[in-house]
């Protein structure tokens, strides 16, 4: 790994020439490469000056060394690179942290094996406690057939478990759960949901999308100040990996009052954007308010978050046409149209941006059609709103997105998850409109790239190697899924950065770095852009910058000296 020297440098009053020169707080990177993003000037940039939270310089060493004799530290980058701060625009904040406190499922190849790592956390944990894990993935599964209830029966000791699925939209529970939910065979299927039953009728165990509500309501609360812990482990995490700034997919009203607290007292550490749930307490509450814009620029919340449709691995994505695999099946609808014309409304005349989850090709040409109704009842403006994954899209729909200028909020890394298994989901014509980044850029539409952890692991580099090549990391299959969709590596590295900072509203500010805009850097051992994709598997932060703040070090390094 590359070793960066890291050295303070103070500027004592009255040393060698007398001067009465103060230190300034700032902090210079040079000795590398800097990647600006910035078309307007030549990228061969080697240092950068951020003072105050800005950058103020950028160009060669020489320039911008001479131009910063009394900041108060200068890092000596070896040849590494720096490039805007990541920014995911998909993910799930508290999530992450809940994630890093539960059973983690991810990866796990069997449904015994799954229930093994339930046993094993039930043999440590305290009489009473539920037992919550996520990421288990029955497409990945020898026999890719959906769990029973029995086995976590066995595996909890008849404790309440509760198993989100890796897409968050089904959950596999045991007996004691249903019973703590109050879900018998004469529960009837809430809107938008499906719980799951055997032959008798009984339930298996098997939650997916709006009926998943049904457990989620009666687990118990922790407690503020773990709720605190679990948010600070997320940002450690992200900072960890690069990240920068990050959109968060959906929060109460309640955790927008902890996000603020947090972000007053520094205790955020990265920059946050935050979007409503669909729950009426929070959007009453926010509606209220109307939308939250820090003056340092750390936190927003300006976005109403809809939900059209499940997921695709549940089969819960709606589709204009039955599932390939599932004859008669459609998927879930799983907001009232009516309901979603009545927010959007709302959130047009309160000054909100609405971002809807749609993964089904149906989903996204609802949502289209009732951006587009709005937009001509009460004027498109600059409104700038999205559509959260659009998976699956039909060819008709994808020049909508330009023409509406609505935003495609995507995640490449669902595509290397879903690949193996997308076509029988679907079939073959339908992949031409699957995970279509390229042909949304092509046709002129603004893209932004996210991961939605925890659903996929915190790594824009895994992203920005799912975007070049999509493939596996072996390199399977060969030539990529669906090839004609790949991306350049400037273009996939924009879609991380200056594409996530357009859809906060903030490419003045964000995305790129160039004097004047917000000091949000990354800097990484090796060059994203220009190297081959496998090398960004192994690529390695080596610091996060936040605001002008230096975040995260890369623990392998050399310390700085005393």
């Amino acid at each position: 790994m590359r070793r960066i020297a890291f050295a303070l440098v103070l500027v004592l009053a009255g040393i060698a020439t007398g001067c009465r020169d103060t230190v300034e707080p700032g902090l210079v990177l040079h000795g590398g490469r800097v990647i600006t993003l910035d078309a307007a000037e030549p990228d061969d940039a080697t240092a950068v000056l951020v003072r105050g939270g800005r950058v103020e310089i950028v160009g060669q060493d020489a320039e911008v060394l001479a131009a910063s004799r009394a900041v108060d530290r200068k890092v000596d980058l070896d040849g590494a690179v720096v490039v805007p701060g990541l920014a995911d625009s998909h993910c799930h904040l508290y999530g992450l942290g809940k994630s890093l406190v539960q059973i983690d499922l991810r990866g796990i190849g069997s449904a015994t094996a799954c229930a093994e790592l339930v046993a094993a956390a039930a043999a440590e944990a305290t009489p009473g406690t539920w037992l919550e894990g996520r990421g288990w993935d029955q497409n990945d599964w020898p026999e890719a057939a959906w769990p029973d209830r029995a086995l976590l029966d066995a595996a909890g000791g008849g404790r309440p478990v509760y198993l989100r699925r890796v897409d968050g939209h089904a959950a596999w529970v045991s007996s004691a759960t249903l019973a703590a939910a109050g879900i018998t065979a004469a529960t009837v299927d809430p809107a938008g949901g499906l719980i799951m039953r055997d032959e008798a009728g009984e339930p298996t165990g098997i939650l997916v999308d709006n009926a998943v509500d049904l457990v989620r309501d009666v687990v118990p609360e922790p407690t503020l100040t773990e709720r605190r812990r679990r948010v600070r482990m997320a940002v450690e995490h992200c900072l960890a990996h690069g990240i920068t700034a990050v959109h968060d997919a959906g929060i109460s009203w309640e955790s927008v009052g902890l996000y603020r607290e947090m972000a007053a007292t520094g205790e955020l550490g990265l920059r946050y954007y935050g979007m409503l749930n669909d729950e009426p307490e929070t959007l009453e509450s926010g509606f209220a308010a109307g939308p939250v814009a820090e003056a340092d620029g750390m936190l927003t919340v300006r976005t109403i978050k809809l939900y059209a449709d499940g997921a695709l691995g549940s089969r819960g994505a709606l589709l204009l046409a039955d599932y390939s695999d599932e004859p008669g099946s459609r998927g879930l609808a799983v907001t009232a149209r009516a309901h979603m014309d009545s927010m959007c409304r709302r959130a047009a005349a309160g000054g909100f941006q609405v971002g809807t989850h749609a993964i089904g090709d149906a989903a996204n040409r609802l949502v289209l059609d009732i951006y587009a109704e709005v937009f001509a009842e009460l004027g498109a403006a600059d409104r700038r709103w999205r559509v959260e994954h659009a998976q699956i899209l039909g060819p008709a729909d994808i020049p909508r997105f330009a023409e509406l200028g609505v935003i495609a909020a995507m995640q490449p890394v669902h595509c290397t998850s879903d690949m193996d298994w997308a076509h029988e989901r679907l079939g073959a014509e339908r992949l031409a409109g699957a995970y279509a980044w390229r042909s949304l850029l092509e046709a002129d539409a603004h893209v932004c790239s996210g991961t939605d952890f925890p659903v996929e692991r915190v790594s824009a580099l895994a992203g920005l190697y799912a975007s070049r090549t999509r493939t596996h990391p072996d390199g399977s299959p060969l030539g990529g899924w669906q090839p004609q969709e790949k991306l350049d590596g400037l273009t996939a590295l924009e879609l991380y950065t200056a594409g996530s900072a357009y859809a906060a509203f903030a490419e003045n500010e964000l995305g790129r770095i160039i004097p004047g805009y917000r000091a949000d850097l990354t800097v990484l051992d090796g060059d994203p852009v220009a190297c081959e994709p496998a090398d960004l598997l192994d690529m390695q932060v080596l610091m996060t910058v936040v605001d002008g703040e230096v975040r995260y070090e890369n623990p392998a390094l050399e310390s700085p000296a005393p």
